[in-house]
């Protein structure tokens, strides 16, 4: 585990294991690298080298006041993977947001990068607009911030336990240990970076960053996806893809990293081998 130092100055926290092909895990909001874990420890043991880095304002990493947009967050991964040197790797949203690791690839280039996994991501665009009518209308995310600047540790308590892992779902078990890892994690990080990453995941458009990606993608994505709606966020982006593939898990959740570990850890295996 380590830092690197940005060049405004910000300290992004990562963990480095292992040696081999590097896998590099990029978070979603409001959590950090933490919340790849059980990926990383299954990748280690498959002779994969594996980075997970925290977002600037989340975890471990400076609570800047300023810079929480996708362009930022990309540049802080970029640094990142020149630090460490990096080549052949396999950016993942498992890399929850894609969106910074995708940004990467068509700001930074491509050379450093061999194939891209999008998982329960955001792109191309949350918000509902008069291109995109199936998104979500902006009252929607103005709602979110209101309750993270008011209740921030109440909501990301009822987020956890409700929509993030599908536990408001009839019939499934909720489990009180994912729920305070998740809790845990997002207190982790500044409020002021969880009131600016509301706007840059939801109004960020990464239309034209997805179709300037060529090397092999797959799109993972539930159909019970609470948070990212599926309909207008997984087949798309695999559309815009040059070398897309869109992989749909009938009943999973959001966080179907964690609640569906087996499922995915092996379907990226075999995306990885492939």
């Amino acid at each position: 585990m380590g830092t690197v130092t940005t060049t405004d100055g910000t300290e992004i926290f990562y963990k480095d294991w292992g040696t081999g092909q590097p896998i590099v895990f990029s978070h979603g909001w409001p959590l950090s690298a933490d919340d790849w874990d059980t990926q990383m420890l299954f990748f280690l043991q498959h002779g994969y080298r594996v980075i997970a880095h925290d977002r600037r304002g989340h975890g471990r990493s400076t609570q800047t006041s300023d810079g929480h947009d996708m362009d930022h967050y990309a540049d802080d991964l970029a640094a990142v993977t020149a630090h460490l040197d990096l080549h052949d790797a396999v950016p993942g949203d498992v890399v929850r947001h894609f969106a910074a690791a995708g940004r990467m690839a068509d700001v930074h280039g491509e050379s450093r990068v061999a194939k891209a996994v999008l998982i329960s991501s955001v792109p191309p665009l949350m918000l509902k607009t008069d291109a995109n009518p199936g998104g979500l209308p902006k009252e929607v995310f103005d709602g979110l911030q209101v309750q993270v600047a008011t209740r921030r540790s109440e909501f990301y308590r009822e987020f956890a336990s409700g929509p993030f892992y599908g536990f408001n779902r009839p019939g499934v078990n909720a489990s009180e240990a994912i729920i305070q890892n998740w809790w845990r994690q997002g207190m982790m990080g500044g409020a002021k970076a969880h009131y600016d990453g509301i706007v840059a995941f939801s109004q960020t458009d990464f239309t034209e960053d997805l179709k300037k990606i060529s090397v092999p993608a797959l799109v993972m994505h539930g159909d019970d996806d609470q948070v990212v709606p599926y309909a207008d966020s997984g087949p798309l982006s695999a559309k815009l893809l040059r070398n897309g593939t869109l992989k749909t898990y009938h009943g999973f959740p959001h966080g179907m990293p964690t609640t569906q570990a087996e499922t995915i850890n092996a379907d990226l295996l075999a995306f990885l081998r492939a």
